[in-house]
């Protein structure tokens, strides 16, 4: 299942990618508190050419495909944000809602409809790319009966075209 998501995101955003202001790939571990299995975490998100663009407030739309260890998989997309300094630092935050599946029995989040929210700090360099440090959530805000959530804490880099 976990390649099916792939080819989407790829045949999705792929032909954007020239248009792209930013990938970022992300690499980490997931922690589903006492109820699911941990395992590593690969996360990779297409952010588009910023809607909103203010002296240190970017807004745009934004696409990710999530995969760990265990075989879980998300894919979403919605808006994220960015407060960019002229140090060099930034705060990232974004909403993107998408389909969750579980590749371990454990590791079911209460429906396949989720949301992820993240928040991370980071420090851009000269060229434009950046390195940032993440946490995201996934949940399904209580539209199920069961919602366990899971955190995912990631480090990233971001290439910017």
């Amino acid at each position: 299942m976990a390649r099916i998501f792939i080819a989407i995101f790829v045949f999705l955003f792929g032909a954007a990618g020239a248009m792209a202001q930013e990938w970022t790939l992300g690499l980490g571990t997931t922690d589903f508190g006492d109820q699911g299995q941990d395992s590593a975490a690969i996360d990779l998100e297409y952010r588009h050419t910023p809607f909103v663009q203010k002296r240190i407030l970017s807004v745009a739309w934004g696409a990710n495909v999530s995969l760990t260890g265990e075989g879980d998989a998300f894919i979403g997309g919605g808006i994220w944000s960015r407060w960019q300094w002229q140090s060099g630092w930034f705060i990232d935050n974004s909403i993107m809602p998408g389909f969750f599946e579980e590749g371990t029995a454990g590791n079911d989040l209460g429906s396949s409809f989720e949301i992820r929210s993240l928040l991370g700090v980071g420090y851009q360099f000269d060229n434009g790319h950046a390195i940032s440090a993440s946490i995201s959530h996934k949940s399904n805000a209580s539209l199920a009966d069961d919602n366990p959530g899971m955190n995912v804490y990631n480090i990233r880099y971001h290439f910017r075209f």
